[in-house]
């Protein structure tokens, strides 16, 4: 069964932390501003669906937001009904309120019938060589905030937790449909 990730990214922050999950995942990347009928086919068909975007002052951006209006026309078919859905986040600041985007996300997959899959790693200072990994200490999905310094365009650390959380999406969709 294959994943497919959908995302929408404007500076490239969303569509790296997509690229992870991928690494991890061996999922399918998407951008939403340019889905075409083969593509529609392909999520369909999935047996997971993972939706990234930015947070925009505490919310989703007008994109993401197109997206699922046209999903959602597959609500009353139950065309997407026990597919497995996670979701990702980013933003300039640690809280930023991405929890807000992420449980947007869970309510429209909800609502769709999909089967939520949340971020499972822990970092330090809880599991102290795990430096790096969550630092915004999310679980209802993977959240990664804009560096301030630097030239990376996330820190190594969100990149890793965003891969880790591909292998496990990969090992759910394994286990849910044998």
């Amino acid at each position: 069964m294959s994943i497919c990730i959908v995302y929408f990214s404007v500076d490239g922050h969303t569509r790296a932390l997509a690229e992870a999950i991928a690494k991890g995942s061996a999922a399918r990347l998407f951008d939403v501003t340019a889905l075409n009928e083969a593509d529609w086919r392909a999520l369909d068909s999935a047996g997971a669906v993972i939706m990234g975007a930015p947070t925009y002052m505490g919310g989703l951006p007008t994109p993401f937001v197109q997206f699922r209006e046209e999903a959602a026309t597959r609500w009353d078919t139950g065309q997407w009904r026990d597919k497995l859905a996670g979701g990702f986040s980013t933003a300039m600041h640690p809280a930023g309120d991405k929890l807000n985007v992420l449980t947007s996300m869970f309510i429209f997959a909800a609502q769709m019938g999909m089967i939520w899959i949340g971020n499972a790693e822990t970092g330090a200072p809880v599991v102290a060589e795990n430096e790096g990994i969550n630092t915004d200490g999310s679980w209802v999905g993977v959240t990664a905030s804009v560096p301030r310094e630097g030239d990376e365009i996330l820190s190594g650390g969100d990149l890793e937790t965003a891969r880790l959380y591909g292998v496990r999406m990969r090992a759910a969709l394994d286990k849910w449909k044998r």
